[in-house]
């Protein structure tokens, strides 16, 4: 019989950066580096492998947000080209840092929820 997780509750630990098991234990070691098991409860968080999906999300979800941005920032504000892109390659870089390391810590919640560990090669 398999253990039932809850996968809400997962990820919702997981964008909070906290362990998806207990909810008291960080997941990253630093930036984006994932902990070997959570200091916490042992859970063995390193098992569970994000590999591209944050990546994946990531530049979705700025892409999509972005666009609309450049549309109507370009039409209403009427700006100067160079100063333009400025702006957006600021704003695009900070969306990105920002939203990968939840995007990660969601994936991870949701792998340990449906128990998708890595079996090795």
């Amino acid at each position: 019989m398999t253990e039932v997780r809850d996968s809400r509750t997962a990820i919702r630990r997981g964008v909070s950066c906290r362990c998806p098991n207990c909810g008291e234990g960080r997941i990253f070691q630093g930036y984006l580096k994932v902990v070997e098991s959570c200091a916490h409860c042992g859970a063995p968080l390193a098992k569970y492998p994000a590999a591209d999906g944050p990546a994946f999300f990531t530049m979705t979800f700025v892409m999509l947000l972005l666009i609309p941005v450049i549309g109507f920032g370009w039409v209403l504000f009427e700006p100067d080209p160079l100063t333009f892109l400025i702006v957006l390659t600021v704003l695009m870089t900070a969306l990105t840092l920002v939203l990968l390391r939840l995007c990660k810590g969601a994936f991870i919640g949701y792998l340990w929820a449906k128990n998708e560990r890595d079996r090795g090669a």
